[in-house]
């Protein structure tokens, strides 16, 4: 047996048959005889932040064929949280992460790849394929397409996609003008990437970054740089000398590396989908990340980078402040030092010559933005299992608000309410039924939150859901809160005048209702229709697990 995977398959004669194939597309027998690198790309027109993932490809390729390998290229989906937002599209995007990492695990398994580079950027894709990664244990390496570019002056900031959903509440209010709107449209986007805030796409780049699957300082050149391209080439020929090394995702994505990558999240005030996914790629990986490790974490680990939504600079200004590296060099005490990443190499080499740039950016650990990291997990009465919010984009003074519960029942009656101007200040917004089940695929609340924020409610009222948010979401909010309004959660029995309290420092979620009271409403409560019967989605809500379990489907036997 060849160390090789593929060779088990392409020795003469009995495998005539496999080479003969690969033979029909242009393969020569030298091809074959050099390992085979399976390129997951998941190249799309349909995705800014993937539309430049063929060129970067062809630099992949380029470093494979320089170090002696075989690039095997093939597709995999991609979907684009922001064109899915406010509409049934968005039930689609989180069950998208389980169907990337399951294509990406059949192709290898069925052509016995030697190794696989990940190419992805998105909220979806990049955990979907850390989570195949994980799960097959063979060398792996990340490249994503890179942040984009800030766009015109907006609002005090350089635009981004958030600030069209933004403008249009301030539109709705008569802040802005329709032709300051609609100028606004054609400048936010200046260039393919993933959006250039900190949202779930870059967090989850950075987040590859510090897990030690990207080449050092890879997870946030901009997608416009040539630098781009020189780092898609090194990692086309460091995965070649991983197969050689015997280096696997799993010597990666261990107990060490997880950690490591959560506390840089939290550190750089990352989004709360980062709680979705961490604990869907551990599982992957034979391990689990709970909430109370998320949470130890989260206290444990000082805010030291901010980037919009938390303040104005956007992560092109982060990487150019020094990005991951920078920042992983301020925590370094925190991390496990030895962790191992893609390069071979720790983390503390990895970090030893990175510095601060800016540091109205990138803090040291000595004098940090807040104390604490970026996320806080809740419980109580409304969330007995867990709810989760970001204190690192939530003004002091919203961290602990008190006000009357306005329900809906789906996100798009929520929308509507507020661009009627039907919610007013004190209230809180209960969104539910949009949870993994409910939903189904836990939707993000996403523009509620942007069109309170238009319509300068943002300080005066709060937001809590069964679904989620985008990484970009800011003023008082509260997701993933479990158990979901579907499976007979609290949030089900909430009624409009009810009132709730978010207590951020007591990390608190609580009804204002008895014990008693709840129990009666619950004993009434009538669990509703599915709202898909049929396809994947039917699937999905049927199998997919509660948020605060990462919302993970489960296979392995009992």
């Amino acid at each position: 047996m060849s160390s090789w995977r593929s060779k088990d398959i392409l020795q003469k004669p009995e495998w005539s048959l496999q080479r003969a194939l690969y033979k029909s597309m242009g393969y020569s027998d030298y091809d074959l005889s050099r390992p085979l690198i399976g390129i997951a790309n998941s190249w799309a027109r349909t995705v800014p932040g993937h539309y430049n993932l063929n060129h970067v490809s062809e630099y992949v390729k380029q470093g494979i064929f320089q170090a002696g390998g075989t690039p095997v290229e093939f597709g995999v989906i991609a979907a684009c949280d922001g064109i899915a937002q406010g509409h049934d599209g968005m039930h689609y995007i989180l069950p998208t992460r389980d169907l990337v990492a399951n294509d990406i695990e059949m192709i290898i398994g069925a052509h016995r790849l030697d190794a696989v580079v990940l190419l992805a950027s998105c909220d979806k894709m990049v955990p979907g394929m850390l989570m195949a990664a994980a799960r097959l244990d063979i060398p792996a390496i990340m490249v994503v397409g890179g942040p984009m570019e800030g766009g015109c002056e907006f609002d005090g900031r350089a635009a981004d996609m958030t600030s069209v959903t933004e403008a249009l509440g301030m539109l709705k209010a008569g802040k802005i003008s329709q032709e300051e709107y609609d100028k606004l449209e054609d400048c936010a986007g200046p260039s393919c990437g993933s959006c250039a805030f900190l949202g779930t796409a870059n967090t989850m780049c950075c987040i590859a970054e510090a897990l030690g699957m990207t080449l050092p300082g890879a997870g946030t050149i901009p997608a416009t740089h040539a630098g781009r391209l020189r780092a898609a080439q090194a990692s086309g020929r460091r995965i070649v000398e991983m197969v050689h090394e015997g280096l696997t995702a799993r010597q990666i994505i261990n107990q060490k590396g997880l950690e490591n990558a959560i506390r840089l999240s939290t550190a750089i005030g990352g989004s709360t989908n980062a709680a979705l996914h961490m604990p869907a790629i551990a599982y992957e990986a034979g391990l689990e990340i709970d909430t109370d490790l998320f949470e130890e974490l989260n206290r444990t680990t000082p805010h030291v980078a901010r980037m919009y939504p938390a303040a104005a600079p956007n992560v092109p200004d982060f990487h150019a402040a020094g990005g991951v590296q920078a920042t992983m060099k301020q925590i370094l005490p925190l991390l496990h030092q030895d962790a191992m990443t893609v390069n071979g190499k720790t983390i503390a080499d990895n970090v030893a010559k990175a510095e601060i740039k800016n540091p109205d950016i990138i803090r040291t650990l000595a004098d940090p933005w807040d104390k604490q990291g970026g996320l806080a997990f809740l419980r109580g009465n409304l969330a007995p299992n867990t709810g989760i919010t970001k204190p690192a984009a939530i003004h002091p003074s919203m961290r602990t608000f008190t006000g009357k519960a306005h329900c809906f029942d789906c996100e798009e009656d929520a929308n509507q309410a507020i661009l009627d101007g039907k919610v007013q200040e004190g209230e809180v917004v209960v969104i539910r039924y949009e949870g993994p089940k409910g939903g189904p695929g836990m939707r993000e609340m996403y523009i509620a939150m942007k069109l309170l924020y238009g319509r300068g409610l943002a300080l005066k009222t709060a937001l809590v859901t069964d679904g989620r948010f985008s990484g970009t979401n800011n003023g008082c909010f509260v997701g993933h809160v479990s158990p979901e309004a579907a499976e007979g959660g609290p949030l089900a029995i909430v009624q409009d005048g009810d009132l709730i309290t978010i207590d951020i420092p007591n990390r608190k979620l609580e009804l204002h209702v008895s014990d008693e009271e709840i129990q009666a409403r619950l004993a009434k409560w009538k669990r509703p229709e599915p709202k898909f019967k049929r396809g994947y989605l039917a699937l999905y809500s049927r199998l997919a697990e509660s948020a605060d379990k990462g919302a993970i489907i489960r296979h392995e036997l009992e």
